[in-house]
């Protein structure tokens, strides 16, 4: 029998079909995202979820003259798969493959790049402006997910749109039931009849007629608005959306292709900002993931008929090691609290949040709260430890300059994911992190080489009276770790001696920097253990013993990172400066396995190899 999915090139193919062949086309593509994402990993739960949603869209609207706004990129793998990307899917996360989120470089349907949750509205507010401008009638739709509305930029974007009345259609996709249990046949039917042109212009007629009579019109129709407005608070809780000035649709039961479609035809032919509120079950049509969801959010390579992961046994990463000390630590001081931003798991905090519920708070896709929340709590008595992805810290930068440093406020960041990330991508590689933090005044930075580093490093942040961070990979922990050495404060450690030239080190690439310089003599390597403050007298003296010739490596972006400061320190150094900074160039690195991006980027041992010989 002929596969429908391969009858698809674009979503013009989708106008032809009759409701069951697109019903038939959901399962094919449900297939095909397993099939493929069983041997190369990826974001599965949320993609199986947004099937029905995204073919209903594309059947409807007229894509890419209408845009399509991803506020959650790791949802869109149906609209990758039949907006002409089926051929390369298998490449996904693969270097030189599809990207793992929403990319305009990759296709013409990718309205606007997506790898942050919140940006969605915004943007699709200022496509909205642009286009009302042009006189352009094309429709804007911006899809994002309940745990969007935790997110201040959503509420920004809501609040503006909704204010300038923008022709734009916001599809909450709503995977947790996260804002309405009533979910049921009478609301989606009266949700879909409601949208209905004929029921409007009623609703209008109704209206005009009200507030046409002499004298109390107006109060009549502002009681009829006030009673229209609680029975929608009893069965769709959508005032919120409505007094932010967009019409609330919904809730829409996602699964099902023909109200789908329906309710896309209908608000269609509304001129006003429209929330449409679909329900969806993320891990939708297999089984495991939608038994647990959560694990199948972000997976490795599983068995597609019994959903087992294919994983090292006994895998053990740096963000075990950090959950697994802090709750040792919390148990001796009860004023130890564990800040994050919808990543408990991610972060390894999942024991410490059972063991310690009432002293883990897990805000939401809100990091700058999360920030501005442990200021408030280091301040007044609490010793909070902000557990973030290196990547989405970025988003809180302000507060941590205002609320924080500032402030002195004795807060320790568990920066989670710094460096790169590989097979996520430009989006989510943690490369900044050195360079913003260093540029802020107050803060002390510690990068732990290996996991005993890291037990050492978080106890020693307890100590330092001003904020920490403490930034380490996304990694299996180091098989055979050299023996840590003492945490003074500031203090680099020489693993290896030399007088010829000298290689320091941030991080994990200490191991890489000691198998490069192997078999060559007079090579130092350091761990400078601080990023801030720099050990400058260790740095100033091994340097003058090489006579000037020094390397740094480092995970981190090369302008104002490590080797930047390693610099800055050496500036009146009596001998003539030769030198190479290795770290990640002034450019964004693209997806890729972590092994085959370092390797490009020289920071494998043979690139650190390399560079050793071109300086001696």
């Amino acid at each position: 029998m002929a596969s429908l999915l391969d009858t698809i090139s674009s979503p013009k193919d989708l106008k032809g079909l009759s409701l069951a062949q697109l019903e038939d086309l959901a399962g094919e593509v449900r297939e095909y995202i397993i099939e493929n994402v069983s041997r190369c990993g990826g974001h599965l739960a949320s993609s199986l979820g947004t099937v029905e949603l995204t073919l209903a869209m594309h059947y409807v609207f007229n894509a890419p003259q209408d845009k399509i706004l991803w506020d959650v990129g790791h949802q869109a793998y149906a609209h990758k798969i039949i907006t002409g990307r089926k051929a390369t899917f298998p490449t996904l996360r693969q270097t030189g493959g599809m990207s793992a989120f929403i990319n305009p470089r990759e296709s013409p349907y990718d309205a606007f790049v997506s790898g942050h949750s919140g940006n969605a509205i915004p943007a699709a507010s200022g496509i909205c402006e642009t286009m009302a401008r042009a006189g352009c009638k094309k429709h804007v739709i911006a899809v994002i997910g309940d745990g969007s509305l935790s997110n201040g930029l959503t509420f920004e974007g809501l609040n503006f749109a909704g204010m300038k009345k923008q022709r734009l259609i916001v599809v909450l996709n709503d995977n947790k039931m996260f804002i309405s249990h009533r979910v049921g046949a009478i609301a989606d039917y009266l949700s879909r009849i409601m949208t209905s042109r004929k029921v409007r212009e009623v609703k209008e007629g109704i209206k005009g007629l009200l507030q046409g009579l002499p004298l109390v019109g107006n109060r009549i129709y502002r009681a009829a608005k006030y009673i229209e407005g609680n029975i929608k608070g009893v069965v769709a809780e959508g005032l919120l959306f409505e007094e932010l000035g967009f019409r609330y649709v919904g809730p829409i039961d996602g699964h099902k292709l023909d109200h789908l479609i329906q309710a896309f035809q209908n608000v269609s032919a509304m001129d006003e900002p429209i929330i449409l509120h679909v329900v969806t079950r993320k891990g939708y049509g297999f089984v495991p993931a939608m038994r647990d969801p959560e694990h199948f959010h972000g997976i490795g390579k599983f068995d597609p008929d019994s959903g087992e992961v294919k994983t090292d046994a006994g895998t053990v990463t740096y963000s075990d090691v950090f959950g697994k000390a802090l709750t040792k630590i919390a148990r001796r001081d009860p004023r130890v609290v564990a800040v994050s931003a919808a990543m408990i798991t991610g972060t390894g905090l999942t024991a410490f949040a059972h063991k310690y519920p009432d002293r883990t708070f897990d805000v939401g896709i809100a990091e700058g709260h999360a920030v501005t929340m442990a200021a408030g709590m280091a301040l007044y008595g609490l010793k909070p430890v902000v557990a973030i992805y290196s990547t989405f810290l970025q988003r809180s930068y302000d507060e941590i300059i205002h609320d924080v440093a500032l402030q002195n406020a004795p807060v320790i960041f568990a920066v989670d994911r710094a460096g790169l990330v590989g097979a996520d991508g430009p989006t989510h590689h943690g490369v900044f992190d050195l360079a913003y933090f260093r540029s802020v005044p107050s803060f002390t930075i510690m990068v732990p080489r290996d996991q005993l580093m890291l037990e050492k490093m978080l106890v020693q942040a307890f100590r330092v009276q001003g904020p920490v961070a403490i930034r380490y990979p996304r990694d299996r922990i180091v098989a055979s770790p050299a023996r840590a050495g003492s945490i003074r404060d500031g203090g680099a450690e020489v693993l290896r001696g030399g007088d010829r030239l000298v290689v320091f080190c941030a991080g994990p690439l200490c191991y890489e920097a000691l198998q490069a310089a192997e078999g060559v003599d007079g090579v130092a390597v350091v761990d400078l253990v601080y990023a801030k403050p720099i050990d400058r007298k260790t740095v100033r003296d091994l340097v003058d013993t090489c006579q000037g010739r020094f390397l740094v490596v480092e995970d981190g972006c090369i302008q104002g990172g490590v080797g930047s400061a390693v610099v800055e320190t050496l500036r009146d150094l009596k001998w003539p400066l030769k030198f190479e900074l290795l770290g990640i160039p002034d450019a964004f690195v693209e997806h890729g396995s972590l092994g085959e991006l370092r390797k490009s980027l020289g920071l494998d041992p043979g690139g650190i190899r390399r560079a050793i010989d071109r300086l001696l």
